[in-house]
């Protein structure tokens, strides 16, 4: 328990060593533009496979029941409310963490244990601005760009679904499922999915640049990149979810 004390500690530290170095000239905007290009399109395709089969199967499973209860015309609201609100976002940055996230702790763990930021460090560059800000700046600001594609894509995945045993056209089916959703729908789970992104980066480059061991220490790394950034994303989310709760 001590110990989890000390590296929490320890990571709050690095964390706004982190955040102080991102607001410090010069800014290195190629490097962030760079790394927003590559943490977007790492897991572009898979967020897009699985957002469109989500749309579709909670279309699929949730249709019977509102048959049922007589309130099919709220179905694509319904839908589009909890992907919105919770789905899509949280889906969003687990798959995220698990490409990306361990992607960050092994390439910073790689570096760390073949002494490049070692030397990164005697040839005066700054490799917590270099390496660490311009990441955590990058998922966290291309997280929510991802949650926004997934949503559309599993909107088109629900409107498969509608179709599926059903006929209904492009503009009835956006207009149902826009019309139930309002302010406390988007905007706060668009906020979470910021904190969302910088959780993933910072538990990434924390756990990759401080990795030990060799080829071994860069698999822990990257592995426990992945499992802390999911429990984080969910702890982050439960939190939004009663800060949400109090303000409606």
């Amino acid at each position: 328990m001590e110990q989890f004390f000390w590296e929490l500690a320890d990571a709050i530290r690095f964390s706004g060593k982190a955040i102080r170095e991102m607001f410090r000239k010069p800014f290195e905007w190629i490097e962030l533009g760079r790394q927003c290009y590559f943490v977007g399109s790492k897991s572009l395709g898979l967020i897009g496979i699985t957002a469109f089969i989500m749309g579709l199967v909670l279309t699929m499973q949730t249709r019977p029941v509102m048959l049922e209860l007589g309130a099919d015309a709220w179905l694509p609201g319904v839908i589009m409310v909890a992907v919105l609100r919770e789905i899509g976002p949280v889906i969003t940055a687990l798959i995220f963490a698990g490409k990306v996230g361990s992607g960050i702790g092994a390439e910073l763990g790689s570096m760390r244990v073949t002494d490049q930021i070692d030397a990164m460090e005697v040839s005066g560059i700054n490799p917590m601005k270099y390496l660490v800000s311009t990441r955590v700046l990058a998922t966290t600001l291309m997280v929510p760009v991802l949650v926004l594609y997934a949503d559309g894509i599993a909107m088109l995945g629900s409107f498969m679904g509608m179709n599926i045993g059903g006929n209904i056209s492009f503009d009835l089916y956006l207009y149902q499922a826009l019309d139930q959703i309002w302010f406390f729908d988007f905007i706060p789970a668009t906020i979470k999915t910021f904190f969302f992104g910088f959780a993933i980066g910072i538990v990434g480059c924390y756990k990759g640049y401080y990795a030990r061991g060799g080829t071994q220490g860069v698999g822990v790394a990257a592995n426990t990149a992945v499992v802390i950034s999911s429990v984080v994303i969910f702890i982050l989310d439960l939190i939004a979810v009663q800060i949400t709760e109090l303000l409606i």
